[in-house]
């Protein structure tokens, strides 16, 4: 009996100041959320962590690639003795040691936009921590169909600060390249409200988290693109992981209805 009852107090101990920040209400809905990280590179691997130390009770993980060394400036799961892991499989480790009682589901595979409706698990809230422009479009065009609360995260690469996160909905986001592809996808192809001259412009629905800094461009190169991927830019674990935090925020504040917006 003794020892059925030794993992309950120990739960208390690693997450009672869950309970104390959002409400044993809160704490008890975070525990049944379900929230589905889409990408697990310099963002979405802050993001499932955060996720897990603030006690989500069930936390599915969408990545294809594995651990490369390449990416220990800034994603969470690099360092030694984990490279060549697959993504998913590193970071359900951590989850699972941070909280055991996670139930962590792992898709290793890259959802394409003919996959997104299939990929998406329908009882959770989604993170798009991605950089695929039409795949990111794709996976809001589902959630807007079924109603499901997703956070599409915007570029890091190329920033320095984390001073500027900036939450705000997909309609209404200035200054991230990334997000305005997104937007002019899902009003080209998806039939997202258009603008519409002597009007407010109308929400999309899709929250997002961004930063407008200007973009540092790396010595001798012209153009590398604008995604999240940091593959031409430089990136700062700073930037990334704070705009995987800011993701993880919003999820958190939405299931235990502490929204700010």
């Amino acid at each position: 009996m003794a020892e059925e009852n030794k993992y309950p107090l120990d739960y208390e101990r690693r997450f009672g100041g869950v309970a104390k920040l959002y409400t044993k209400d809160g704490a008890e809905r975070l525990k049944n959320a379900h929230v589905c990280v889409v990408g697990l590179g310099g963002v979405g691997s802050w993001a499932a962590e955060a996720l897990a130390r603030t006690a989500v009770g069930r936390i599915t993980l969408v990545d294809l690639d594995n651990v490369a060394e390449s990416n220990t400036n800034r994603q969470l799961q690099a360092m030694t003795g984990v490279y060549g892991k697959p993504k998913v499989d590193a970071t359900a480790e951590r989850i699972r040691a941070i909280n055991p009682l996670c139930d962590c589901r792992k898709i290793e595979d890259f959802i394409e936009v003919e996959t997104a409706e299939s990929f998406l698990p329908e009882d959770a809230i989604i993170l798009d921590c991605i950089d695929n422009v039409k795949v990111k479009a794709a996976m809001a065009a589902v959630c807007k169909k079924r109603k499901q609360f997703m956070v599409a995260c915007g570029a890091a690469g190329g920033k320095t600060s984390a001073m500027n996160i900036i939450h705000e909905d997909l309609a209404r986001t200035t200054g991230d390249p990334l997000l305005s592809r997104m937007r002019y996808d899902l009003r080209k192809k998806y039939g997202f409200p258009k603008l519409k001259a002597g009007k407010r412009v109308e929400k999309f629905g899709i929250p997002c988290v961004y930063t407008a800094d200007p973009v540092k461009r790396p010595e001798g190169v012209c153009d590398v693109g604008t995604g999240l991927s940091c593959a031409g830019y430089g990136s700062s674990v700073v930037v990334t992981a704070a705009l995987g935090l800011a993701a993880a925020s919003v999820a958190i504040n939405h299931i235990t209805g502490t929204d700010s917006k």
